[in-house]
């Protein structure tokens, strides 16, 4: 029947096959464009996805959840409180303080650990040279998160991962929380220093007051401008901007996850913050720095981002140059 109908109305239907081809046409033209407009304009909200390789990210509780059964995934439970992890953690996560990496060397307190006594660290919670390591905390010990992956990356070890929201948005999300303690093997790790993501005091002070140089400084703005009275000399590099580290989150509401990073980037276009500048971060300890470190550097594509592990603990009692007040 359909053939007869073609050979007795060939002139109708080849225009109406005709019209209708010229209208795919322009639907197949304006798609892609459409689809790469939404993609551009959402791409940049979002923390990344963890990938081996693409250095410190900030992955969602769908990602935990989808890779939960992993068999290289090790989960870091850094929550500085024991009975936290005792009442209820992510199945499969090791508990080590925060805190278990820092100590005193000799002439500073709360100084990151010598490299050997940091591999033994991360062998005994059971990361190995493949490991994907997801690591989480709460509420404002984010930083404790971010400087575990600051120090993973500081070792060379390339997949180190921030859960964002931390444990309350995983409990948040509904996702399986345990009472149990894994079993593992000790990992077999092996530490290769990168001393390019830090600097010394030598050569912070050649950087003070450089063209091309921007010292920021993320602690509270009291602090900042040394009207707390807590070090023997209080105050800032001189030239430091104040960007407190909660600015980079949503606040109160969870200090563990990020704001979309459009909104973060708009806060240091507005601070002057530049992409080609060399970019030191620096805090009280060398821990708030790691949050916005990872930010600017992964996250944001920053190139040249680098921590002062020192600090305003090592730096305060140098006899170099302090400045107080509001800063740059």
């Amino acid at each position: 029947m359909f053939p007869l109908v073609l050979r007795t109305a060939t002139g109708s239907v080849r225009s109406w096959v005709t019209r209708h081809l010229r209208q795919l046409q322009v639907v197949l033209l304006v798609l892609p464009v459409a689809v790469l407009g939404l993609s551009l304009i959402h791409a940049p909200s979002q923390p990344a996805k963890a990938a081996s390789g693409a250095g410190i990210q900030f992955v969602s509780t769908d990602w935990a959840s989808a890779h939960a059964d992993d068999a290289n995934l090790r989960i870091l439970d850094v929550r500085i409180a024991p009975f936290a992890y005792f009442s209820g953690h992510i199945p499969g996560a090791v508990h080590i303080p925060d805190n278990a990496f820092r100590g005193p060397n000799g002439k500073l307190p709360v100084q990151y650990w010598p490299n050997d006594k940091l591999q033994s660290l991360f062998q005994q919670v059971g990361v190995t040279d493949d490991s994907q390591v997801l690591i989480y905390s709460d509420g404002n010990d984010v930083l404790g998160a971010t400087m575990v992956a600051y120090l993973l990356e500081r070792a060379g070890h390339p997949g180190a991962a921030v859960l964002n929201g931390g444990f309350k948005g995983y409990q948040a999300a509904g996702l399986p929380v345990t009472k149990e303690f894994p079993a593992y093997e000790p990992g077999r790790f092996t530490l290769k220093d990168d001393p390019s993501v830090r600097v010394s005091l030598e050569e912070v002070k050649e950087l003070i007051g450089k063209e091309g140089v921007t010292f920021v400084d993320p602690r509270p703005a009291d602090l900042f401008a040394g009207e707390v009275d807590i070090w023997a000399r209080n105050g800032h590099i001189p030239g430091a901007k104040n960007i407190p580290w909660p600015t980079f989150t949503i606040g109160e509401e969870n200090f563990h996850q990020l704001k979309p990073l459009t909104e973060i980037q708009a806060l240091l276009d507005e601070r002057g913050v530049k992409k080609d500048d060399q970019i030191i971060v620096t805090c009280s300890t060398g821990r708030e720095a790691t949050l916005q470190y990872a930010v600017l550097k992964h996250q944001l594509g920053y190139p040249n981002v680098r921590v002062y592990e020192g600090s305003w603990t090592e730096y305060q009692q140098s006899g170099l140059p302090v400045e107080t007040g509001p800063g740059a």
